[in-house]
């Protein structure tokens, strides 16, 4: 019932579309209501007058009525079910956007793609072309069994009998079409997810020499789907013939009674043709409706499917307060947190604050906790413990609309869209920005230097990811989608770590000119890169150990000394 409700708005088509497989149903039963006439009666007025011309146009009329009325039908319905596949996958895209960060960990993003591309099909299925099914051939049944039981009622009783073996053949298999579908569903999502990472890892495939076990992963995938795909055949095959056995030994039945009854003068010869037409037409709809329950079954469990996505909660978001712009003071006030089915804290009982215009570096060692703290900021988790502030708002209480529009985030792992290089940087909430403002922001990102030298400028399509430019251009485009954001506060996570010498002197010059006049926290692997950062905190399994400036930290000999000293005796050994 709940896909109804995605049918409503176009409800006028869709009544339609049932009324006029309605009406053409209904008028099934005329045909052998005509044969009846014409056997009986349209051979004696032939002699006399051109009545006998009225049967065959009557036939014809029939056919072409029903043409009309079905192709109406057919059309409307097919507008339906576009457009309900339409609004589901609308539904499904937008509650994928809005999910909670710890929904991606849990979820392969091969199976979500695979309910947005393949499950809503099923579902609209199951709405629409099932629901024609069901109404244009039960109608006809219904109609034809009325003409039946017109012209002899004993012979149709003998058809009735029948309809509970029918009905346990059915019930019968629908369990297991129910319970294939969803196996088919599920491998459909892992060849959906190994096709996405051989596709996006092509390289790593390539030079360590995976294509023999990605085509093994592949193979098992697809010969798993086979079984699944030829267990619902057999199951969806097999109820067909059963229901066929049991009309057609109703119709043998009926056949030899009717030929006894016509030996005996019961029937006429044109009642006799007429029964036996109707129940040759009654044939085929009665199959349609017996092999409709295995497209039933499916949308079925698409259906289970596409709204477990749709029913997913959303971001929780509580919040009151609504910050225009930021000053910039945050503060972390004995924040604690773990990752959800995590033994241990990622952070425990960490404090520190960030003064407005002020830069905060976070280095550690990896599993520190540093790049947690980025993600607590945007409220991409919820702390544990704790409270963290901004501009003294709890950060619970602000919006995470106005939350995030006063965050700018320029990371390792730069997300490039498969657009132009302006729509890149003009992306979101910026997307109204005028040319002027791009090419001002992409200047101040040290971007503009290449931009310039690619035939179509900021109107170059850059490809899935940004593959066509190179790690240090595909991070100045990040940096210029900073900058034109024009967020209080900033969170460069590892933004250089990548990048050659080159690159990484762009780069650099780029984020000194962002980071002027914002609230930055950094995380950085090279400790070089945060000499002047106002403060630096040393982080260690979660906990802060050290905090001071450069020069302080260097001075007290502790763990950032050691860090710092090791990278530069490194460094130096590699020249």
């Amino acid at each position: 019932m709940r896909l109804l409700t995605y049918v409503r708005p176009y409800w006028i088509a869709f009544v339609a579309a049932i009324l006029c497989m309605g009406v053409s149903s209904i008028i099934e039963p005329v045909f052998p209501a005509l044969m009846k006439g014409l056997l009986d009666n349209g051979f004696a007025t032939a002699k006399d007058s051109w009545d006998w011309l009225l049967y065959p146009a009557a036939i014809v009329g029939v056919f072409v009525a029903r043409a009309i009325l079905g192709f109406i039908g057919d059309y409307a319905m097919s507008w339906v079910s576009n457009n309900v596949v339409s609004e589901l996958r609308r539904a499904m895209f937008a509650r994928i956007v809005n999910l909670p960060v710890g929904y991606y960990s849990d979820h392969v993003s091969g199976r979500l793609m695979s309910r947005v591309a393949y499950d809503v099909t099923g579902v609209a299925s199951a709405a629409t072309s099932a629901l024609t099914t069901l109404v244009k051939d039960s109608l006809s049944v219904i109609g034809l069994l009325g003409w039946l039981l017109y012209l002899n009622w004993k012979l149709t009783l003998v058809a009735f009998a029948m309809v509970p073996f029918i009905a346990l053949a059915v019930r019968a298999f629908s369990g297991r079409l129910r319970q294939v579908s969803r196996g088919i569903q599920a491998s459909q999502g892992a060849i959906t997810q190994i096709l996405q990472e051989a596709i996006e890892g092509h390289k790593v495939v390539k030079i360590f020499g995976g294509q023999q076990y990605e085509c093994e992963r592949f193979e098992h995938s697809v010969q798993e789907q086979r079984q699944f795909a030829m267990r619902a055949t057999v199951a969806s095959s097999a109820q067909g013939p059963i229901v066929q056995f049991f009309a057609a030994v109703a119709l043998a039945t009926i056949m030899a009674i009717a030929m006894k009854q016509a030996a005996s003068d019961q029937t006429t010869v044109g009642g006799f043709v007429s029964f036996i037409t109707a129940m040759l037409m009654l044939l085929a709809p009665v199959k349609r409706l017996t092999d409709v329950n295995a497209p039933i079954q499916r949308g079925l469990a698409a259906a289970e499917s596409v709204f477990s996505v749709v029913d997913q909660d959303a971001e929780p978001d509580h919040g009151k307060i609504n910050i225009e712009r930021a000053s910039g003071l945050v503060e972390f006030d004995g924040v604690s947190f773990g990752y959800p089915g995590s033994e241990r804290q990622a952070l425990s009982d960490v404090s520190f604050v960030v003064h407005p215009g002020e830069s905060v570096a976070l280095v550690g060692q990896s599993g520190s906790g540093k790049t947690t703290i980025a993600n607590l900021l945007p409220r991409f988790y919820h702390i544990d413990g704790g409270e963290i502030r901004i501009d003294g708002n709890a950060l619970n209480d602000i919006t995470l609309h106005s939350l995030r529009r006063n965050i700018a985030l320029v990371s390792q792992e730069v997300t490039l869209f498969n657009d132009t290089i302006a729509a890149n940087i003009a992306y979101g909430t910026q997307k109204g920005a005028t040319p002027d403002e791009i090419r001002a922001a992409a200047d101040a990102a040290h971007a503009l230097e290449f931009i310039e030298l690619l035939p179509q400028g900021f109107a170059t399509q850059i490809g899935e990811k940004g593959v066509k430019l190179s790690g240090g251009q595909r991070q100045r485009l990040a940096i210029a989608r900073a900058i034109l954001k024009d967020a209080p506060i900033l969170i460069l996570d590892e933004a250089t770590s990548a990048l050659d010498t080159e690159s990484e002197r762009h780069v650099q010059a780029a984020l000194e000119t962002l980071m002027r006049g914002r609230t930055t926290i950094v995380i950085a692997h090279r400790l070089s890169t945060i000499e002047h950062s106002d403060k630096i905190i040393v982080l260690k399994h979660g906990s802060i150990i050290e905090s001071g400036t450069h020069s302080e930290l260097l001075g007290r000999k502790g763990a950032y000394a050691n860090l710092y000293l090791t990278q530069r005796s490194e460094g130096e050994s590699a020249k």
